[in-house]
């Protein structure tokens, strides 16, 4: 062996000794490094090359891969970027109270197959929740409260099977509620959630009957704090696991389902401020009810029902403005759990009498503005907040200077006292903790959904919160000293229980920062089990200024060191390697190029072709330079996710569409290859052409010919000034139809082209439909009949059934014209402020009348002059397309056939290859519908893509 073998050999096994001592994969590591480049102040110990080996502060590994990112209360900024998907081992992902973390969810987090955990709470998260998020089959844990994200609950969560825990509160989300039906799986399908925490968004419509059933296992619901209307579906009975049920603050009227009493373990119902009607509901035998208010609804006038006097742990009773009337019980008052009775603004009478065996609990007696004529105090020494404002008592007897008939606001103070020590005066940055100690503690909010109790004034309670909180954070061994909680305080908007929570570092005067994301965890993700009465509760942390110096321990520095120096000589390893390879390659093959999968194709420098291809051009980077007059924003006629899309002209006159990638969106190169391929296997008039490409230079692009009239979303929406009339519609469907059965059924192998939507259509100079944008395009596996491959395409789109199997066929693509299909007789796009377009047609058709009652959602554009011939089998034809199961779906074949037959009846001859001209379309003003400045060419845009996995 020569010397320069040796050293070179000797070389390669030293830089796999170093690969082996990093505990770290390269995938990982490089993972890491990309997600952190879009972070603002990242974690000071994120250093070297060795996560795992290094002390990284918030990364967990297992076997030398990336399993869990906590990284709560980090004060990290900046955006969470699709290279997340790289993490494929990941279980955990954890960023609560990052406040400056914001941007939009990536799609390729549904790439994460194994994750089980997904917590983002108290964030500035903003868009919509990515439909690939029910692509994570393992996920238990999701909460997304506590943002800005809008948009609708994603149908698709649905295919969660294994979530426990779904927290999307305190949002502005909107839409109905999903369940699920012929487009997709909806949130009934989650039976083994026991959480639904959808409260303070913007939800409307009527609560599904659907939503729920006896299988489910769901002891939350909270839908609180939204726009909902219609009934109480009776279906909410059956859901026997309720313990605690927030409906109120919305529209919801309507009698209250007599089969709630069957919610046996039900200890918290809030149903006020709704328009709900009928009787009181009865309540008899709920026997865990703890806190019951039914305010602000329009019930019918009747007594105080029996059930209010005999519920064993009752601790807050609420009729404010329900319509009772009579005299009040005295049993009310004598339940041994009784805080508050709160009954305002409604018909009571009589004598107001609490008895001698009131309840020790008792705080609070809201009566004002009823008809009370007298008080019966037996005992002067009551201590019970007893308001009787506008009642008979105060307006006609001269009762006016008793407390109780004077209007005044109790408050309530409260902050944890010093255990047996005498406080200490810190310095202005420091707080004394209850065990007197002057320190920086770490601080939040700490609220409760639905509070067990009502006398805020009870010091018990937040003992018992306290003690709670000390016995997870040990049982945790997180350092710990003790906690405080001050300023109780009950929001009148959302009804929500907050205390401020301050908990303060066992070790020296403040948190490193492990200790801080440990605690915060801890309770985000609910490890922290309070006590009963303060359940459903959430937690939203604070900034955390006071660092305890970067690093936890040495050993942490001692990594950082180690990662640092393997990083260093791995870079020289790697240098003197790349000098050593260039070297053997230059005396081995002098006019050898870098690896190129283009290398086997022998450049014919006057065609311009190559041997794999028919009839693509190679074009050089300094030609298409020149054709586009150097990439100019003059001939920039388009733009979007992968790149711009740019004008030229070649030498010989032919227009031309340039669609250059952008960097950060190129193909491996070994996929631009086949997709050229591919392109340059098919040739039909109803498909757009590729000219050519270009690989040179680190670019790549695609050449294809020019199509003048944009895309047939354009035409619908009115965008081009081309009148699309029913004549015109039928034409284009039948182009497309023909393109896409070509691709199915005379291309070798099939293709299937995965993306077919009114944007991927384009229009020639004489209105001929071009199926174009073939960039998410598969061919198809001619023995199984289908290939397995992970979902993409558009929503509204994209087959249901390819959807739930990622089982991809070209009934697919058939799914998808079936949309189109309905695009182009209703001028609508396919999901439409919440509406789908394929459910509208389904509700609105009535085969038994004209245009099978379909004229309210057709586009007027092809009603308004005659009724169009063959409208209700294009529908039906439309509609088959649709079918639920792939099977069912006829073969672009048949749908040719059919449109064929459709266009005879309306009076075209779908035999006849010669399309009407532009001329015939100009607008009623005389302008040519091409010679609009502002049209920007979008026909060979990159597809919006769905990646869940």
């Amino acid at each position: 062996m020569d010397p320069e073998n040796k050293v070179f050999l000797l070389l390669l096994l030293l830089f796999h000794v170093l690969l082996v001592a990093a505990q770290t994969s390269t995938q990982d590591f490089t993972a890491l490094s990309s997600l952190s480049e879009f972070w603002e102040n990242k974690p000071p110990s994120w250093v070297g090359a060795d996560p795992c080996g290094s002390g990284w502060e918030g990364i967990h590994c297992t076997n030398s891969r990336v399993t869990s990112i906590i990284l709560s209360s980090m004060n990290i900024g900046g955006r969470l970027s699709g290279d997340i998907q790289s993490l494929s081992e990941l279980v955990t992902l954890e960023l609560s109270y990052n406040k400056d973390m914001t941007g939009t969810i990536p799609d390729e987090i549904g790439n994460l197959t194994k994750l089980q955990t997904l917590i983002l709470v108290g964030c500035g998260f903003s868009g919509s929740i990515p439909d690939s998020i029910g692509s994570l089959k393992q996920l238990s844990f999701l909460a997304l409260n506590l943002n800005q994200f809008t948009g609708n609950i994603p149908r698709t969560l649905g295919n969660l099977s294994s979530i426990d825990w779904l927290d999307l509160a305190d949002n502005q989300i909107e839409g109905t509620i999903p369940v699920s039906d012929d487009q997709g799986p909806g949130l009934d399908m989650l039976l083994t959630a026991q959480h639904f925490h959808l409260g303070n968004n913007k939800l409307i419509g009527e609560i599904p009957a659907q939503l729920f059933s006896s299988n489910m296992k769901l002891k939350h619901l909270l839908l609180d704090n939204n726009q909902l209307n219609g009934s109480i579906p009776g279906t909410l009975g059956v859901v026997t696991s309720l313990e605690v049920v927030r409906l109120d603050r919305n529209q919801i009227s309507g009698e209250v389902p007599s089969n709630i009493s069957d919610l046996i373990n039900l200890s918290e119902l809030y149903l006020s401020n709704n328009k709900l009607t009928g009787s009181l509901p009865d309540l008899t035998g709920l026997n865990d009810l703890t806190y019951v208010d039914l305010s602000n609804n329009t019930f019918n006038s009747a007594g105080i029902p029996s059930w209010a006097s005999s519920l064993p742990l009752l601790t807050t009773l609420k009729l404010e403005n329900t319509g009772v009337e009579g005299q009040i019980p005295v049993s009310i008052f004598n339940q041994s759990n009784i805080e508050s009775v709160e009954m305002r603004n409604n018909q009571l009478n009589g004598t107001l009498d609490i008895g001698n065996d009131y309840s020790s609990h008792l705080d609070l007696i809201d009566l004002e503005n009823n008809k009370i004529t007298d008080f019966d105090q037996k005992n002067s020494n009551i201590d019970i907040t007893v308001k009787l404002e506008g009642n008979n008592i105060c307006l006609e007897t001269g009762a006016t200077s008793e407390s109780y008939c004077q209007d005044s606001e109790s408050t309530v103070s409260y902050s944890t006292p010093a255990n047996s020590c005498t406080p200490l005066v810190c310095s202005s940055d420091q707080v004394s903790s209850p065990n007197c100690k002057c320190a920086f503690p770490y601080t939040g909010v700490l609220s409760s959904r639905a509070l067990g109790f009502s006398n805020l004034g009870n010091t018990t309670y937040y003992t018992l919160i306290e003690q709670s909180l000390m016995t997870t954070f040990q049982s945790q061994n997180l350092p710990v000293d003790s906690v405080s909680l001050s300023n109780p305080f009950r929001n009148s908007t959302t009804d929500y229980f907050q205390l401020d929570l301050s908990i303060f570092p066992s070790q020296n005067d403040r948190f490193n920062r492990t200790g801080v994301s440990s605690i915060a965890f801890v309770l985000s993700n609910q490890i922290y089990v309070p006590p009963e009465f303060f359940t459903p509760y959430f937690f939203n942390g604070n900034n955390y200024e006071n660092y305890a110096g970067e690093s936890s321990s040495k050993k942490s520095h001692t990594g950082i060191i180690v990662g640092a120096v393997v990083a260093v000589v791995a870079f020289l390893v790697l240098s003197i390697l790349a000098g050593i390879y260039a070297i053997r390659q230059k005396k081995r093959a002098k006019k050898a190029k870098d690896f190129n999968p283009f290398a086997n194709w022998e450049e014919n420098k006057n065609s311009g072709s190559a041997p794999k291809l028919k009839g693509a051009r190679w074009f050089s980077f300094e030609e298409l330079k020149k054709y586009s007059s150097n990439f100019s924003e003059s001939n920039t006629i388009g733009s979007g996710g992968y790149g711009k899309v740019y004008q030229g002209v070649l030498p010989s006159g032919e227009l031309v569409a340039i669609k250059r990638a952008a960097k950060e969106s190129m193909q491996g190169a070994v996929e631009f290859k086949t997709e050229i391929e591919l392109l340059s296997r098919v040739h039909h008039k109803n498909l757009v052409g590729l000219v050519g490409f270009c690989f040179d230079k680190g670019e790549q692009m695609l050449v294809y010919e020019y199509i003048p009239n944009g895309t047939v979303m354009d035409s619908l929406s009115g965008k081009s000034g081309i009148r699309m009339d029913w004549m015109r519609r039928l034409k284009v469907a039948a182009g497309a139809a023909r393109g896409l059965a070509y691709l199915h059924e005379l291309a070798d192998p099939p293709i299937i082209h995965r993306d077919i939507k009114s944007s991927n259509i384009l229009l020639d100079d004489h209105l001929n439909a071009k199926v174009s944008d073939f960039g998410l395009s598969k061919l198809l596996d001619s023995d199984t009949g289908h290939i397995t491959t992970q979902v993409k395409g558009t929503m509204g789109y994209l087959d249901p059934e390819y959807y739930m199997t990622q089982q991809l066929t070209e009934k697919s693509d058939v799914y998808s014209f079936g949309v189109l299909m309905m695009e182009l007789v209703t001028g609508r796009r396919p999901i439409e402020q919440g509406k789908f377009i394929v459910r509208e047609v389904v509700r609105a058709m009535d085969k038994s009348k004209e245009l099978y009652n379909l004229q309210a959602i057709l586009d007027s554009a092809i009603t308004k002059q005659n009724t169009p011939k063959g409208l209700e089998k294009f529908v039906d034809l439309a509609l088959k397309c649709v079918k639920e199961h792939a099977a069912e779906r006829p073969a672009m074949a048949e749908v040719v056939k059919e449109i064929e037959n459709i266009m005879e009846l309306a009076g075209l001859n779908p035999i006849s290859e010669s399309a009407t001209t532009s001329a015939t379309y100009e607008d009623a003003s005389g302008r040519h519908p091409y010679g609009d400045d502002d049209f920007a060419y979008t026909g060979v845009f990159p597809t919006v893509k769905l990646e869940p996995h």
